[in-house]
């Protein structure tokens, strides 16, 4: 593992890790890249809630509260508050672009959409952004048969294969009429009528009457489910925890690498036991020391299509925490993205190759300092 020191405030390094670094027989295991940044909320510099808001597409979110036997209710009450979010069955693309739709929802903002159970690395996969942006990735057949401009993805092999397609509905050229719109609308309804199930949500401070009519007007024409995030809590009992200190993150130290401390969260997060005595010779997993005997933690997880909006929110919510003292100096809050969407962080291009790692964790401290590690997979531009 490497590591890369770029800024003095905020902290930022870049660390990559292959297991064939370890053993030429694993040379075909796959590298990722890891970007953490170590920063004080309180510091107007930082960069952490530009990277929760640019993370569009989240399927779960996971918080960990050492030394805490039932979930905040400020915090229990916030998650329940998550907006629900629509799976819409056999959806023309087209039809996101339809002019009430376009000038009602789309060119308002804050609207998400993602093609659901279309896989990134062999069908046709399609998302569009709160910012106006409609990406299409798709394979080499489709590319040529819609005839609209594109580029070829950053993650084919020695032939191009795949390339992506983006349409921004704010420009001027796309306004209703114009041969451009004229064009794209052509293009996805009689060059390549595309149609895939969708995952709708709407930010809800957003919502306005137009928007809410034009929405139901199309949610009327197909098949479509209503959803709501589901939260699922589970108590730890008489386990390890790291004893954390804002120093403490090192990316080339030995105290706290960031690889390290992540494996020991996403082993607790999965139920793997990390308690039992290092063995020279089997291959565990065991809590990054310093370490502490932790009686009790709270383990609180939610699903479903969520929002950068409630993340930030849920985010500030836990900060609060530690207004009074608490047993802990830590809470970690992990994040998925959906394996499958077109885009990471922003409109930066995901990869899927092996795992389609697609995730941040930000770690906050009592002294409201906090620890983000952004991770990708080898098919992934570097996170911001």
């Amino acid at each position: 593992m490497g590591a890369r020191h770029l800024l003095a405030h905020p902290t930022i390094f870049i660390s990559t890790e292959t297991l064939s670094e370890m053993s030429p027989e694993l040379e075909k295991c796959a590298r990722n890249l890891l970007v953490c940044e170590k920063s004080s909320f309180r510091n107007e510099k930082s960069r952490y809630d530009i990277h929760v808001s640019q993370h569009y597409f989240n399927y779960k979110v996971s918080v960990l509260i050492p030394e805490c036997a039932v979930l905040p209710a400020t915090v229990a009450g916030l998650m329940d508050s998550f907006g629900p979010y629509y799976r819409v069955r056999d959806l023309p693309v087209y039809k996101l672009l339809e002019e009430n739709f376009l000038e009602n929802v789309l060119k308002r903002g804050n609207f998400y959409a993602l093609s659901y159970k279309t896989r990134i690395d062999e069908d046709n996969t399609v998302a569009f952004l709160p910012t106006g942006q409609l990406i299409l990735s798709v394979d080499k057949d489709t590319y040529e048969r819609l005839g609209l401009e594109g580029k070829p993805s950053q993650y084919n092999h020695r032939q191009v294969m795949r390339y992506v397609v983006t349409v921004d509905v704010t420009e001027k050229s796309m306004a209703p009429g114009s041969k451009r719109y004229q064009r794209v609308l052509a293009s996805l309804t009689e060059r390549v009528p595309m149609k895939c199930d969708f995952l709708f949500s709407r930010h809800k401070n957003a919502a306005a009457a137009a928007e809410d009519g034009a929405l139901k007007a199309l949610l009327s024409q197909f098949k479509y489910d209503t959803h709501k995030p589901i939260l699922k809590t589970h108590t730890l009992k008489d386990m390890l925890h790291p004893s954390l200190k804002s120093s403490d993150l090192r990316g080339d130290g030995p105290l706290f690498s960031p690889h390290h401390f992540l494996e020991w969260l996403g082993a607790v997060n999965l139920d793997i036991t990390c308690s039992d005595p290092v063995d020279s010779f089997l291959s565990i997993y065991n809590c990054p020391e310093p370490h502490t005997p932790m009686s009790q933690g709270m383990l609180c997880t939610l699903t479903g299509l969520l929002l950068p909006e409630d993340l930030h929110s849920l985010l500030q919510e836990l900060r609060n925490y530690f207004d009074e003292p608490k047993f802990s100096s830590w809470l970690a809050m992990t994040v998925h993205g959906f394996v499958d969407s077109p885009v990471a962080w922003g409109t930066t291009e995901h990869g899927f190759l092996k795992g389609g790692e697609n995730f941040y964790t930000i770690v906050v401290l009592n002294n409201q300092d906090y620890w983000l590690h952004m991770a990708t997979g080898s098919h992934d531009g570097c996170p911001p």
